[in-house]
C-alpha cells in the first residue's frame, strides 16, 4: 500500500474512532438506574434532565408532586416521579421498591434535596429551625444511603453522589447559619464513611460542593441578579445548574470508576481566596 493509502486508512480509522467516542459520550449513563431527590426544580431538575439525555433511567422524587410529575412526563418512558418526603423512612422504602419494580436494581443515588434554612446566628436560630435543617440536609442523606445501598449490592455496582456545598468545605461568615454549614460538613463525612464501608463491594461515594448556583434556593441567599454573589467568585459569575450536573454525570458514570471518598468542589474559585 502506498504512503497515501496508508495515511487515508489511518484517517478513516481515526474518523470511525471519533464517531464511536461521540456516540458513547451521548450515552455515558446507559444502563444506569438512578434516584434523584429534590428533582422538581433547581439542580435536581437539571440532574434528572441531563441523566435522561445521557441514557439513564431516572426516578425523580420531590414533595412538589405537580411539578415533579410534569417533568417526568416530559422526559418520557425512562423517567418516573414519586412524591417523597426525604425525612421519612417509609417514603425511602417506597421509592427504592418502586424504582426496582419499574426499572431494576438501583445503581446510582443522587442525594440532592436540601434547604437553606433561616439566615440567623447561633443565638438567633431556634432549636426547631436548627433541627429541621439537620433532618433534611443531613439525616435524609443517611436514610437515602441506608435504603438504597442494598439495591446497589444486588446490582453489584453503585455510585452515590451526595450534594453538599462549599459551606461544607469552609465556613462562610453569615451564610446562612451554623445549621446549614454543620449539615453540609456532615454530608462530607457521611460520604467518606460510605466510601470506606462499601468500596470493596464496588460501591463508590463522592460528595459535590457547589458554590453559588443560579437556582431558586440561591435567590434566598443573594440579591436577585446574583451580582453580590459574583463579587465573591474568582470567575466573577454564578454557575448554571447544568455545570454542576456535568460533574454529577461524571461521578455517576463509569468514567469515574476509580474515584471514591472525594469531595468535588465546584465554586468558581470562591473557597480558595
Amino acid at each position: 500500500m502506498s504512503s497515501f493509502g496508508q495515511i487515508s486508512l489511518m484517517l478513516f480509522r481515526l474518523t470511525l474512532f471519533s464517531l464511536k467516542l461521540i456516540k458513547n459520550n451521548m450515552e455515558r449513563l446507559k444502563g444506569k438506574i438512578a434516584i434523584v431527590t429534590g428533582a422538581a426544580q433547581g439542580m435536581g431538575e437539571s440532574h434528572a434532565r441531563t441523566f435522561i439525555a445521557e441514557g439513564a433511567k431516572v426516578v425523580l422524587t420531590d414533595l412538589n408532586e405537580e411539578r415533579g410529575k410534569a417533568i417526568a412526563d416530559e422526559l418520557g418512558e425512562n423517567a418516573i416521579f414519586i412524591k417523597q418526603d426525604v425525612t421519612k423512612v417509609e417514603d425511602w422504602k417506597k421509592v427504592v421498591a418502586e424504582a426496582e419494580a419499574t426499572f431494576g436494581h438501583v445503581n446510582v443515588l443522587v442525594n440532592n434535596a436540601g434547604i437553606l434554612g433561616p439566615i440567623k446566628t447561633i443565638t438567633e436560630i431556634s432549636e426547631a429551625e436548627y433541627l429541621k435543617v439537620i433532618e433534611i440536609n443531613q439525616n435524609a442523606v443517611f436514610y437515602g444511603m441506608k435504603y438504597t445501598i442494598p439495591s446497589m449490592q444486588k446490582a453489584g455496582i453503585g455510585s452515590i453522589v451526595n450534594i453538599s456545598s462549599v459551606a461544607g468545605i469552609v465556613a462562610i461568615p453569615g451564610y446562612p447559619s451554623l445549621a446549614y454549614m454543620g449539615s453540609k460538613f456532615a454530608v462530607r463525612g457521611l460520604t467518606k464513611a460510605a466510601a470506606v464501608e462499601y468500596g470493596k463491594e464496588n460501591i463508590r461515594a463522592n460528595s459535590v460542593h457547589p458554590g453559588y448556583i443560579k437556582t431558586p434556593m440561591m435567590v434566598e441567599a443573594t440579591d436577585e441578579d446574583g451580582s453580590g454573589a459574583a463579587d465573591a467568585i474568582l470567575l466573577a459569575r454564578m454557575a448554571d445548574a447544568v455545570e454542576v450536573s456535568n460533574l454529577v454525570i461524571f461521578l455517576a458514570s463509569d468514567e469515574s470508576s476509580f474515584l471514591t471518598g472525594t469531595e468535588q468542589v465546584i465554586d468558581g474559585g470562591m473557597s480558595i481566596q
